[in-house]
């Protein structure tokens, strides 16, 4: 799955010193993914990643500033129409339920598109809980979750 994968490049790059191609290739192939370099390019371009100095003589990958809010709302809705088997609410949470192995990616796509209602989030294997600050904006959230649906 584009969507898992390219989440978890973003997950690697931003947590981790990642040089090169093949070292994103390892640390994918170690995460299970199974990727060729060709992949790999084409994941890095569509991603708009780019390579920043870490010192003199040094590159490391990273999130390019140019990446627009809106690529991570298209991936956030492509993933969540692939992935998502329900989601409810109790007060201020929000639970959303996944297959299982989908739950951090979405988490992190979640994050990504900064809904300011809500605060945080939590991820399982095939479980996410959003905490939705205040309770007020429970129903305009889980209506963007339905629409993510359509």
């Amino acid at each position: 799955m584009k969507t898992r994968r390219q989440a978890k490049i973003q997950e690697l790059i931003t947590n981790e010193l990642i040089r090169t191609q093949e070292e994103l290739a390892e640390r994918l192939t170690q995460e299970g993914f199974q990727v060729t370099q060709a992949t790999i390019s084409r994941d890095i371009k569509e991603m708009g990643l780019v390579k920043i100095p870490i010192n003199n003589e040094d590159y490391r990958y990273s999130v390019s500033g140019e990446v627009h809010p809106t690529s991570y709302h298209d991936r956030l809705k492509r993933m969540f129409k692939e992935v998502v088997t329900a989601y409810d609410f109790s007060e201020n949470l929000v639970v959303v339920r996944t297959i299982p192995g989908n739950a951090q990616a979405l988490a992190l796509l979640l994050d990504n598109v900064n809904w300011k209602e809500i605060i945080g989030s939590v991820a399982g294997d095939d479980t996410i809980i959003l905490v939705v600050k205040p309770i007020e904006n429970i129903t305009e959230i889980m209506d963007r979750l339905t629409k993510l649906q359509k």
